[in-house]
């Protein structure tokens, strides 16, 4: 979730507080898992949290859920 000059974490708190990207679905991508950084993904507004490397079949079907298609 690190990202030159502020966090993901960061990044998803400002896009929640955005009226046009409130809605936006997030998805947390990163190399950290434990529980406590899963949680930290959920309070930023996060709807999952995968652990690099990630299966591309199961991101796929994330986006298929969110309306993205291939």
């Amino acid at each position: 979730m690190g990202l030159p000059g502020m966090t993901g974490y960061d990044v998803a708190h400002e896009l929640r507080a955005s009226p046009q990207t409130r809605g936006s679905v997030l998805i947390a991508l990163s190399g950290f898992g434990s529980d406590a950084d899963v949680a930290r993904s959920t309070e930023a507004g996060f709807r999952q949290h995968l652990v690099k490397p990630v299966d591309p079949d199961l991101l796929i079907e994330l986006l298929r859920d969110v309306g993205v298609s291939r």
